[in-house]
C-alpha cells in the first residue's frame, strides 16, 4: 500500500512556495509505483513580482525532461498566467505552436523549457496541481472496463478522460470535463494517469495518496481473487542456477543487441518479474503493448519474450533462441518503423530495450547502466500495471500507430535531447586488476571522466570497496563496481569476470596491472621469490587475458587489453632478475594474445612504465629498500634519482600512466595492436631497439 510520507516538520522549513513544489514533487517521485522515472508533473499557482515590481501571477510548473524524485527549484519553470489563460479561448492548437506560445510566456528565459502537459496545469482552476501515474489507477485505466471500475470505486467524484496524446487538447478536455462535473475530486486519463489537486500543497499531496490508496485497496481484493497472469507455466531456478546461466549467456545477449553501439545490461529476478516470466499469459501479454505512453520512449512498445524453457533446455540453447529472437525482433522493429515513419525521422536501435527469460527473469538493455535501470523500473511498473488490469477485466494498450507517434514524438525527443552528449568510453565497461592501486585507480578515473563504468579488482578487497564509493560518489551511483580477486587463483579470476558480467553485461576494456616487485642480486633469488613474480606477474597476467579473451569473443563486439608492463621489460634490471624475466614475458604475452585477437579486434598493447612511485603499494614495501640499495642510495634520495636519470629530467605519476591507458583503450588507437609505448622520462637504456 501507497504511504503517505508527508512530514510536517519538513514541510514547515519551507520558505517559498517553489519549495514546498519541490518537498512534495519529491515526495511523490520518490515511489517509483506513484510517479514514473521522468514522467508525471506538478505546479503551483502563486503571485510574484515582475522585474517591474508589480504583483503577477505566475505559475511554477516541472520543465522538461526533469524528474520529480531528484529535481530542485532550478528545473523548475516560471510562466505568467495572464499570457497563458487566453489560450483558453482557443479551439485548438499545434504542439509547435503550443511550445513557441508557452515559450514567450516565460517568466525568465533562463528556466528550462516547459513541459507537454503545462496547458494542463494552468487551465485548471487550483493552486496546486498534481500528475502522477500510479500503478493501481493505470489499471484501471488500462483496463478494457476501466470506467466501470471507475464508478464503482470513485461514485461521481472523477472525470474520466477518453485517450488523447498529451497537450493542447487533452489539456482542454480535462478543464472541460472539470468545470462541467462540480463534484469531481480527480480526473482518471485513460491509458495515462492521474490528476489532482488542492488549495494548499499538503492538501494536494495528500488526495493524490489518498485516490491511490483507494484503487489499491480495490485492486488487491480482486488480485486475491484469481491466479495471476493465468497462474504458473515454468518454476524459476534457484537463485544459484539463474546466477550461472546469465553469467553464461549475457556476454552473447550483449553482443546481439549490440549493433552500432553497445548496450549495457542488468537484470532483474524479483519476485514480481518471476511471477510474470513464469506466468501462462506472459508471452501473449507482454505484446500487447505498453501500459502507458511515458513507457514507450525506455522500453519500445513490446518487450522480446524468450520461449526458452527452464526445466528442460540449456544455456546453449538458451543462446540459439536468443540469437532468433533478437534477429525476429529487430526484422519486426524495422518494419514497424516503415510501417508508421513520418517524413525525416531516424530509426533507433532496433534491438529491444526488455527481454524476458522464463526461470530467470528480465535483462534490460541501455546506453548506460543509469539507462538500462530506467527501462527495467519502468517495465517493473508495466508489470504491475498488467497484473491490475487483468485482475480487472482485460489488458488494453495504445493502439501501434499512437504507440509509434508517441515514441518518436518531437516533443518527447526533445526530452532525449537534453542528455549530455556519450563521451568516448560511455558504452564500455572496464575492469582493472589492482584496483585499488595507484596506476589501476588513476587509470579508472581517467576513463570515469571520459564516460566509462568500471570493476576495481584487487586482493585489498577493503580497498577496492573505498575506492569505489569514492568513484560513484563523484561520477554518479553504479558507475564504479569492486571485486575482490587473486589473480593466481583460476577460479576466483572466473569468478570475479562472473560478478563483473552480473553488474553490467560484458566486458569491453582490461587493464592487466596487478602487480609486485621484488628485488636481489642473482645468487640471493630464492625460489619461492622467483615462483612469486612469476605467479603473480606471468600467470596472474595469464589469467586475467585469458578469461577476457573469451568473454570478449563470446560478444562479439571487440575489445581492447592494456598491460602494465615496465622499463624492465626491455630493460635488463640489476639485482631483479625474477621481477625484470617475468616483465619480459608479460609483454611478448601481450603480443601474442594481439596476434590472436586481431581476426576478433581484440587489441592487445602495453605500457611500460618506470619508477611511478606515488600511490603505489608496491614502493612502499620492501621493493624501495631493495631498489635503493641497488644504487648505493638512501631510499629517500630514490625520487630524485629517478628524475635525474630521464632524459627529460621528470618523475613519472599514476595519471601519466591512466592517460596511455586510455588511449591504448580508446577509438584513437583503433587500428593499433601488439605495441609498446614507454612512459618513462625517457630512459636511455631501455629505449626500444
Amino acid at each position: 500500500m501507497t504511504e503517505n510520507l508527508w512530514n510536517d516538520t519538513e514541510a514547515k522549513k519551507m520558505e517559498t512556495m517553489l519549495e514546498e513544489l519541490v518537498y512534495r514533487s519529491n515526495l511523490l517521485g520518490s515511489d517509483r509505483s506513484v510517479a514514473n522515472f521522468g514522467g508525471g508533473n506538478t505546479s503551483v499557482k502563486t503571485t510574484e513580482k515582475d522585474f517591474r515590481g508589480r504583483d503577477t501571477e505566475v505559475m511554477w510548473v516541472k520543465g522538461s525532461g526533469s524528474d520529480l524524485a531528484t529535481m530542485g527549484g532550478k528545473h523548475f519553470t516560471s510562466l505568467r498566467m495572464d499570457d497563458i489563460q487566453p489560450l483558453m479561448e482557443r479551439d485548438e492548437m499545434t504542439d509547435e505552436e503550443m511550445v513557441e506560445y508557452l515559450g514567450h510566456c516565460m517568466v525568465d528565459s533562463k528556466h528550462p523549457r516547459s513541459s507537454i502537459e503545462t496547458l494542463l496545469h494552468a487551465f485548471l482552476p487550483y493552486t496546486h496541481v498534481d500528475h502522477t501515474h500510479p500503478d493501481a489507477i493505470i489499471s484501471i485505466c488500462c483496463a478494457d472496463n476501466g470506467k466501470n471500475i471507475a464508478e464503482e470505486i470513485f461514485g461521481n467524484r472523477f472525470v474520466w478522460v477518453p485517450y488523447v496524446r498529451p497537450g493542447f487538447k487533452l489539456s482542454k478536455m480535462i478543464a472541460d470535463g472539470v468545470k462541467n462535473n462540480p463534484e469531481a475530486e480527480l480526473v482518471l486519463m485513460e491509458k495515462h494517469g492521474l490528476v489532482t489537486w488542492g488549495e494548499t500543497s499538503k492538501e494536494s499531496y495528500d488526495q493524490t495518496i489518498k485516490v491511490i490508496q483507494k484503487a489499491e485497496a480495490y485492486l488487491q481484493d480482486k488480485i486475491k481473487q484469481q491466479n495471476n497472469f493465468g497462474g504458473q507455466k515454468y518454476e524459476a531456478l534457484t537463485k544459484e542456477k539463474r546466477e550461472a546461466v546469465l553469467a553464461e549467456v549475457l556476454p552473447y545477449l550483449r553482443g546481439q543487441v549490440s549493433d552500432e553501439k553497445k548496450m549495457l545490461l542488468t537484470y532483474s529476478d524479483d519476485d514480481n518479474v518471476l511471477e510474470f516470466v513464469n506466468s501462462r499469459d506472459a508471452q501473449s501479454l507482454s505484446q500487447v503493448g505498453a501500459a502507458c505512453p511515458d513507457h514507450l520512449v525506455h522500453t519500445k512498445r513490446v518487450p522480446l519474450y524468450v520461449d526458452w524453457d527452464p526445466s528442460s533446455e540449456d544455456a546453449e540453447a538458451l543462446k540459439e533462441k536468443i540469437q532468433d529472437g533478437v534477429a525476429s525482433f529487430k526484422e519486426e522493429y524495422e518494419k514497424y518503423f516503415e510501417r508508421n515513419k513520418n517524413e525525416d525521422d531516424e530509426m533507433f536501435e532496433p534491438a529491444p530495450r526488455v527481454i524476458l527469460l522464463p526461470g530467470i527473469g528480465m535483462v534490460n538493455t541501455g546506453k548506460n547502466l543509469k539507462m538500462a535501470n530506467v527501462s527495467g523500473d519502468l517495465y517493473h511498473r508495466a508489470i504491475e500495471v498488467m497484473k491490475g488490469s487483468t485482475a480487472l477485466g482485460n489488458f488494453v494498450s495504445l493502439d501501434e500507430n499512437e504507440s509509434y507517434n508517441i515514441e518518436y514524438w518531437p516533443l518527447e525527443l526533445y526530452k532525449l535531447s537534453l542528455a549530455p552528449p556519450e563521451a568516448e568510453f560511455s558504452r564500455d565497461v572496464a575492469f582493472i586488476t589492482g584496483g585499488a592501486g595507484g596506476i589501476g585507480s588513476a587509470s579508472a578515473r581517467e576513463m570515469l571522466e571520459q564516460g566509462a563504468h568500471v570493476v576495481l579488482a584487487d586482493l585489498n578487497e577493503e580497498g577496492a570497496q573505498e575506492k569505489a564509493a569514492e568513484f560513484n560518489q563523484e561520477f554518479g551511483s553504479g558507475r564504479a563496481a569492486a571485486v575482490k580477486m587473486d589473480v593466481t587463483k583460476e577460479d576466483l579470476v572466473q569468478k570475479a569476470y562472473e560478478t563483473s558480467i552480473l553488474t553490467y553485461g560484458g566486458i569491453d576494456i582490461i587493464v592487466n596491472n596487478a602487480g609486485l616487485a621484488t628485488s636481489s642480486p642473482l645468487e640471493e633469488t630464492t625460489l619461492d621469490e622467483w615462483n612469486l613474480n612469476m605467479n603473480v606477474l606471468g600467470t596472474g597476467y595469464f589469467l586475467v587475458a585469458r578469461e577476457a579473451f573469451k568473454k570478449m569473443k563470446e560478444q562479439g563486439t571487440g575489445g581492447s587489453m592494456v598491460f602494465i608492463g615496465s622499463k624492465n621489460s626491455v630493460y635488463a634490471g640489476k639485482n631483479a632478475s625474477a621481477y625484470s624475466s617475468v616483465k619480459a614475458l608479460e609483454a611478448h604475452l601481450a603480443r601474442t594474445i594481439a596476434a590472436e585477437g586481431g581476426q576478433h579486434s581484440i587489441r592487445v598493447n602495453t605500457v611500460l612504465p618506470d619508477a611511478v612511485l606515488q600511490g603505489s603499494n608496491i614502493w612502499t614495501s620492501e621493493w624501495k629498500n631493495e631498489r635503493a640499495a641497488a644504487y648505493g642510495i638512501h631510499p629517500d634520495e630514490l625520487d630524485e634519482h629517478y628524475r635525474k636519470r630521464t632524459t627529460l629530467q621528470v618523475n613519472i605519476y599514476p595519471k601519466d600512466i591512466a592517460e596511455a591507458v586510455a588511449f591504448f583503450a580508446s577509438s584513437k588507437s583503433l587500428k593499433t595492436t601488439g605495441a609498446m609505448i614507454t612512459v618513462d622520462g625517457g630512459v636511455p637504456a631501455a629505449f626500444a631497439r
